[in-house]
């Protein structure tokens, strides 16, 4: 039997742990467009502020493949998914085939159409390679940052941010931070917490330009405000990464590629988990993506075991 996993955070470690339960011998293959050893995405904010080393960013141990029989080919982008063959197609070409596949890519960042935002110095907030290239950019004094998006991703920059000594505003176009989860009376106590931390908001409102020659210097917000901004950080939402299926793909897609209780799609022997993954939810019986980390590990091992036939 052999397993190939697209994607290398927490859903595809519980997939692997998942399938080690049931099948001990099994061929298992990760490949991921990242070049790390697995690592914890919700870090990266600390990684940022110098509260966690990239040794403390790590998932799982150094042996985790090693122990758990892997193949992890880091740094390979699957381009495409062919389920009519039972392969993966990879960037280099080579293609490479499975009897069960785990889709485990994620989520990637929603960029608006908005003038200017293809300048220097303008990065979303996901992956530790982003982290390190903001890192290096706010080394050596004080920066002007300004933040779209007042959700959890776009606090998580805040707080590494502004851990990090830059100065930063964050501009939403709710009239609340964390609006996806909180009224507006938990939001102030969030606003007013954060506010006496350093950072500031621009609320009902958001940016409708970029200025700059090659690098971002000033951006407009919807009233005409500019404000100076040395680096500017999208973080407006997150959608599935669903980019390995094809045009032609017979796969279903809602929000997320659409799973049963055993995290299988409906074309038999191929599963998704975590992040790009839409499945029924308990309490409220409806299907949603449910973008959280333990939930993300739970379907990757629920997916795991019912792939090895457990």
């Amino acid at each position: 039997m052999h397993y190939v996993i697209i994607g290398n955070s927490v859903a595809a470690a519980g997939a692997i742990e998942g399938i080690r339960q049931v099948d001990q011998e099994g061929m298992i293959t990760l490949f991921s467009d990242e070049p790390y050893h697995i690592y914890s995405r919700p870090l990266i904010s600390y990684y940022l502020a110098d509260k966690v080393t990239g040794e403390q960013m790590k998932y799982r141990p150094e042996d985790f493949y090693r122990k758990n029989k892997v193949t992890a080919c880091l740094g390979e982008k699957i381009t495409l998914v062919e389920p009519d063959k039972s392969q993966v197609v990879l960037a280099r070409g080579e293609k490479v085939a499975y009897d069960k596949l785990l889709i485990a890519t994620g989520g990637k960042p929603f960029i608006p159409p908005i003038e200017g935002l293809d300048k220097e110095n303008v990065h979303t907030f996901l992956k530790w390679e982003e982290v390190k290239k903001i890192k290096e950019k706010i080394v050596g004094g004080k920066k002007q940052v300004v933040i779209l998006g007042a959700g959890l991703i776009g606090l998580k920059a805040a707080e590494g941010l502004s851990g990090a000594g830059c100065q930063v505003t964050v501009v939403d176009l709710a009239d609340r931070v964390l609006s996806a989860i909180l009224d507006k009376q938990a939001a102030a106590v969030v606003q007013q917490h954060l506010e006496e931390h350093r950072l500031k908001f621009c609320l009902e409102n958001t940016v409708s330009e970029v200025l700059g020659d090659q690098g971002v210097t000033w951006v407009v917000l919807k009233d005409g405000t500019q404000l100076p901004c040395d680096l500017l950080i999208v973080a407006i939402g997150v959608m599935p990464n669903v980019d390995v299926l094809g045009a032609e793909s017979k796969m279903e897609i809602n929000r997320g590629i659409l799973v049963n209780q055993q995290m299988e799609t409906n074309i038999t022997g191929i599963y998704a988990a975590g992040d790009v993954a839409e499945g029924l939810e308990r309490l409220s019986q409806e299907r949603r993506v449910l973008p959280i980390l333990p939930n993300a590990y739970r379907q990757g091992e629920v997916a795991g075991i019912n792939m090895a036939g457990g």
